[in-house]
């Protein structure tokens, strides 16, 4: 985790997830080099390292020979958590990651983060790459048959229920204006129908 996300927003949705899926791990930094627990945990034979990260060479769930390639490891899913623009700077400062074998997604998914503007629709929150991940590895057999993504999903849908109820609360008089730039945003949001998820 990008040490701004660490600082600035301990609401988000990576502190989010680690209160909510089993075994998830949250490191600080920005060089991971000399990361103590990251190169332990990048040692340890018990495991299979696998940054999530698109690419024609990256597995995911359904290639054909990547059950294989597993071969009865557990999967260590090393997910950047962190602003798009972060994100970048934080691959530049860790070429080292870019040489582990890299995961991707089988489907392709659209966020439900309507409080939230992403630079493109594929540009999902560090909570939904989780939860899409961990059903898809479910769905072959390479995740823990115990971990259950559904939370995950349910307290998504409940915080932005929550943002859109209190933003709509401001906008109404009923709460102050907390931010400099509240003032810009004086239409209701419509709250939104979770009875589907959003995906193709």
């Amino acid at each position: 985790m990008h040490p701004k996300e660490v600082k600035k927003n301990r609401t988000g949705t990576g502190w989010i997830t680690r209160m909510t899926l089993k075994d998830c791990e949250i490191i600080e930094g920005l060089d991971f080099a000399q990361n103590p627990r990251l190169q332990r945990l990048l040692k340890d034979p018990q495991y299979y390292p696998v940054l999530l990260y698109p690419g024609e060479d990256a597995w995911n769930a359904q290639k054909p020979g990547f059950a294989e390639e597993v071969n009865g490891r557990t999967i260590l899913a090393i997910i950047i958590d962190s602003t798009w623009f972060c994100s970048r700077k934080m691959i530049e400062h860790n070429p080292e990651l870019l040489k582990l074998p890299k995961l991707s997604f089988c489907g392709d998914y659209r966020s439900i983060f309507t409080f939230k503007r992403e630079p493109r629709p594929e540009y999902i929150s560090t909570i939904e790459t989780c939860y899409y991940l961990t059903k898809e590895l479910s769905s072959v057999g390479l995740a823990n048959p115990n971990c259950d993504p559904e939370p995950l999903m349910n307290v998504f849908k409940q915080m932005i229920i929550n943002q859109i109820r209190a933003e709509n609360e401001r906008i109404a008089g009923l709460r102050p204006n907390n931010h400099a730039g509240d003032g810009h945003y004086i239409t209701p949001k419509e709250m939104p129908n979770f009875q589907t998820v959003l995906y193709r």
